[in-house]
C-alpha cells in the first residue's frame, strides 16, 4: 500500500510539473457546460471540453440544446433540415424536415418545442421534440432569422432580416402579433434579451446593434460595432452584450447598464458565433476563418486559451444560455 501511495505521488508530481493536471483543471473550470460548436464546412459538431467531434450533416449551421442538456439540434440550411444529436455519445436521433433555408434554432424555455427560422419561405416550423415532427407552421414577414424567447415562454421575437423589424409571437396562438420597427439597423440578424426580459439587443448584417426597449416599442440607442453579420450574446450575470463581426476581426463588448463599448477584443478573422458560459466567467467566440474557438475571461477580457477547429467554427451553444 505504501508503494502504491509512493508511486501514485510521484506520478501526480511528475504531471503537475509537465503542466497536466493544471491542463485538466483549466479545462474543467473553462467549460462548466459543455460548449458545442458547429463546423460549418466541415459538417460536423466539435464539443468542448472533451474536444471529441460528432459527425453532422451538409452546412451544419445554427445549433441549440435542450434545457436538460440532453440533445442538441442543428439547422443544415443546404437541405431543409433540422439534425437531433443525443449529447452524451453524439448519435443522430433524428432528422426532420423543415422550411427552405432554415437558420436560427430556439428551443421553448419548458424544452417541449423547437423554433425554427426558415429564411426563404417567410415562416418558421415548430417542431414537437418527444416525436420530432413538425406541428405547425407560423407565418411572418421576409427572410426571419433567429428566435429569441421571454423567460416565461409566452412570447418570441423574431428578428426579420429582409427589414420589416422584429416579429413579436404569441407562442400559445402560434401567431405573429405585432412587429417592432428598428430604424437604424441594416437587416435584423441576431438578438437576445436582458435577464429581466425588459430589453432586446439587437444585431444587423451590418456594423450595429439596436437596444430596444420592449415595453414601449422603442429604439432606445444604435450602438456602432464591427464590420458584418455576426451572433450577439448578453452574459446571463446581465453585465456585459457581447457581439462578433464576420467581416471584422473584433469581438465588442457593450457594458448592458450604460450601453458604451467597453472594449473590442481582437480574435482572429471573422468571429461569428458568440455564447458565455452559464456562470458568466468565460465567453465562447467561433473564429469562423481562423478556423478556431477563442476563450475570453469575462473579468479581464483578455484571451486566456484557443483551441483549432475544422473548417468555418460557426455558431456555439451552451446549456443555461442558451
Amino acid at each position: 500500500m505504501r508503494k502504491n501511495t509512493r508511486l501514485i505521488k510521484r506520478l501526480s508530481l511528475a504531471l503537475l510539473a509537465g503542466g497536466l493536471l493544471t491542463a485538466n483543471v483549466v479545462m474543467a473550470d473553462l467549460f462548466p457546460e459543455p460548449a458545442f460548436v458547429t463546423i460549418k464546412l466541415g459538417e460536423t459538431i466539435k464539443v468542448f471540453p472533451s474536444k471529441t467531434v460528432w459527425a453532422g450533416g451538409p452546412t451544419m449551421l445554427y445549433n441549440s440544446v435542450t434545457p436538460d442538456g440532453k440533445v442538441l439540434l442543428v439547422t443544415s440550411p443546404k437541405t431543409s433540415q433540422v439534425y437531433a444529436f443525443d449529447t452524451q455519445n453524439g448519435k443522430k436521433l433524428a432528422v426532420v424536415k423543415v422550411g427552405k433555408a432554415p437558420k436560427g434554432i430556439k428551443i421553448t424555455p419548458d424544452g417541449r418545442f423547437a423554433y425554427v427560422s426558415n429564411e426563404a419561405e417567410a415562416n418558421i416550423s415548430v417542431v414537437d421534440l418527444k416525436t420530432f415532427k413538425v406541428i405547425d407552421t407560423i407565418q411572418t414577414e421576409k427572410m426571419p432569422h433567429n428566435v429569441r424567447f421571454s423567460n416565461d415562454g409566452k412570447t418570441g421575437y423574431v428578428t426579420l432580416q429582409g427589414g420589416a423589424g422584429l416579429g413579436v409571437i404569441d407562442t400559445g396562438s402560434r401567431k405573429q402579433t405585432r412587429i417592432i420597427a428598428l430604424p437604424g439597423l441594416n437587416g435584423p440578424h441576431n438578438m437576445d434579451l436582458s435577464p429581466d426580459g425588459k430589453t432586446a439587443f439587437v444585431r444587423d448584417t451590418a456594423n450595429h446593434v439596436a437596444v430596444v426597449d420592449l415595453g414601449s416599442g422603442k429604439v432606445k440607442k444604435i450602438i456602432q460595432v464591427g464590420n458584418g453579420h455576426a451572433g450577439i450574446d448578453v452574459s446571463p450575470d446581465g453585465k456585459y452584450v457581447f457581439t462578433g463581426a464576420i467581416g471584422d476581426k473584433v469581438v465588442t463588448v457593450i457594458d448592458a447598464k450604460n450601453l458604451k463599448v467597453v472594449k473590442q477584443i481582437d480574435v482572429g478573422t471573422a468571429p461569428h458565433g458568440v455564447r458565455t458560459s452559464r456562470d458568466s466567467k468565460y465567453l465562447y467566440v467561433a473564429v469562423s476563418v481562423s478556423n478556431k474557438v477563442v476563450v475570453i475571461d469575462t473579468a479581464t477580457l483578455n484571451i486566456v486559451k484557443e483551441f483549432p477547429t475544422g473548417k468555418f467554427p460557426f455558431w456555439v451553444a451552451v446549456r443555461g444560455n442558451n
